[in-house]
């Protein structure tokens, strides 16, 4: 216990000290420079090679903990002085957690895939690792068809409201609100045994609200999860493995947009150490969220989501002050 109340007030020091960072920041970059919006950067600044190693730690570290990577990646840089990375570094360095879960799930994956094959063969459709197969790949479309809705009705989607620091903090904090209630509703009876392909459909449905920086892939679908009565062991890892193909074809599309633009070899070597950097704290943030919740709660993250969320619009409101 006494371990758990050191872990919760650590993380909760995070919550809080970054309301104070990133508020002072904030605030002195618009005295500095005079802006009162910090989600238009027309053009990605340069990313040398230890900010890449930084921003792959970040994204390894937020992917896969209920916490929002997106948020995490836009917030940071901007609260260190380097300005929005963009959506085309950000999506690649994702390739690192892309290999992390392959690497920490590929005996499940191969179970699953050897098994649905094999009830496909036998036409047995109750077997639990085809209706596995079927839920995560009907679990997909949703995020997959919004994303490409994006696309096509939000072409500019990279300096839109979705992607403003206010938008990030008003989702942050409705999600720790929703999150906070599947604890507390949650039944957390059913285990891994017991998933079924409705259960894949209504965690992808709650994997495409991701689309939105703040709202956590990892957060919503554990968010889901609980709703429908999984325990937090369970829901957390259907999480990671309904998340692999979303992942993969999100980086995958970047990396093609990246490469048909061109890059030099001072931009190839800084995303190399992203992806790095990426794969290494994703694999720990797996092994340690999937360890944590077989006997922990997910209080920790509702109240860092919250004091994360509320910090980035107390910033915002004091960078709206007038200066006397």
């Amino acid at each position: 216990m006494n371990l758990l109340k050191r872990r919760w007030f650590m993380l909760l020091g995070i919550g809080t000290s970054s309301a104070l960072v990133t508020a002072l920041s904030k605030q002195a970059n618009a005295t500095q420079s005079g802006i009162t919006e910090l989600t238009n950067t027309p053009t990605p600044p340069q990313i040398d090679i230890f900010q890449a190693a930084v921003l792959g730690m970040v994204q390894g570290l937020t992917e896969f903990l209920p916490i929002s990577s997106s948020a995490h990646l836009k917030v940071v840089p901007e609260v260190l002085g380097w300005g929005d990375p963009g959506v085309a570094f950000t999506a690649v360095i994702q390739l690192g957690s892309i290999a992390a879960v392959l690497w920490y799930f590929w005996n499940d994956l191969t179970q699953i895939t050897k098994g649905a094959i094999g009830a496909i063969a036998r036409s047995d459709y109750n077997s639990q690792d085809f209706r596995m197969a079927v839920g995560i790949g009907l679990g997909t479309l949703p995020i997959l068809v919004f994303g490409l809705l994006i696309k096509k009705f939000i072409p500019d989607y990279d300096n839109s409201i979705l992607r403003s620091m206010a938008m990030i903090g008003f989702a942050s904090i409705l999600m720790s609100l929703l999150l906070g209630l599947a604890e507390v509703l949650g039944k957390r009876k059913r285990s891994f045994d017991g998933l079924d392909v409705k259960d894949g459909v209504l965690m992808g449905l709650a994997q495409a609200l991701a689309l939105v920086p703040g709202v956590s892939r990892s957060g919503s679908t554990l968010m889901a999860g609980l709703f429908i009565g999984l325990e937090r062991g369970t829901a957390a890892r259907f999480s990671f493995l309904l998340g692999i193909p979303a992942i993969v074809l999100a980086g995958l599309i970047e990396l093609k947009d990246v490469f048909q633009e061109g890059l030099s070899t001072s931009e190839l070597v800084p995303l190399v150490v992203g992806i790095i950097s990426a794969a290494i704290f994703s694999y720990a943030a797996i092994a340690w969220l999937l360890r944590f919740l077989q006997n922990q709660s997910t209080w920790v993250f509702i109240w860092y989501r919250l004091a994360f969320g509320v910090s980035i619009l107390i910033a915002l409101g004091v960078q709206l002050i007038p200066n006397t």
